[in-house]
């Protein structure tokens, strides 16, 4: 690979970051097979290739947007509704410790004080939290499963066949939004989706062309130096 080859990669890696407003401007479905095939060239364990996607547009979009942001309206005016919306795997540990705290907390009031949202201000949290379920207005969601029989592993796998996706749609000059709140609606989402009961809810992504005019798109997390995570043997 020659230095031009390693700029592009390394460009469409850095430039990548979840968007969170975007166009309408519909996306071919050929360039979608085409990011799909690209990703699939993935490493799974023993080449299991244990990853599923749904791609969702126009009407079926709709209706997803429809029966989950009417969930999670719910869900916020009765708390109690909550035992229903369970994840099927924990994302995020059940006791949090710094650093990664500080980065999240960071990270959240990094976002809302762009957008203007104070500490507090409820009504604009709860109307910030249910952008989410509208896909950030983006044109295509991706849903991505695996076999309820497949271990830990195959996240692992299906997490890197996720990552190969947005760095495929960047170089194409889409955008997205890794999203798993999703994963709370994962009855509802794989209904919708027609999804076999042995199938399991991983992530969604929503993906299309980012608008370039709204300010939370200017919103960039920042990384930690090599330094602050690795450590060198010789």
């Amino acid at each position: 690979m020659n230095t031009e080859q390693v700029r592009y990669v390394d460009e469409a890696i850095t430039s990548r970051h979840s968007v969170r407003a975007f166009l309408d401007t519909p996306i071919e479905t050929q360039t979608i097979k085409d990011i799909l095939a690209v990703a699939s060239r993935a490493p799974s364990g023993t080449n299991v290739q244990p990853w599923k996607v749904y791609v969702v547009t126009g009407q079926k979009r709709a209706e997803m947007i429809d029966r989950v942001c009417h969930a999670q309206i719910e869900l916020l005016q009765k708390p109690e509704l909550a035992a229903q919306y369970q994840e099927t795997f924990a994302y995020y540990p059940a006791t949090w410790i710094s650093p990664f705290i500080d980065r999240r907390r960071a990270n959240g009031w990094g976002l809302y004080g762009l957008l203007g949202i104070q500490k507090g201000e409820k009504e604009k949290m709860a109307a910030q939290q249910l952008r989410n379920f509208q896909l950030f207005d983006a044109p295509v969601a991706l849903y991505f499963t695996v076999n309820k029989v497949m271990g830990i592993g195959s996240k692992m796998d299906i997490a890197m066949m996720i990552q190969n996706v947005m760095v495929a749609a960047k170089a194409r000059g889409l955008d997205t939004c890794p999203q798993a709140a999703w994963n709370h609606f994962h009855p509802i989402v794989l209904d919708i989706l027609g999804a076999p009961e042995d199938e399991e809810l991983v992530c969604a992504v929503a993906l299309g062309h980012a608008d370039p005019e709204h300010i939370v798109n200017t919103f960039i997390t920042p990384r930690e130096p090599v330094e602050n995570f690795t450590v060198f043997l010789d």
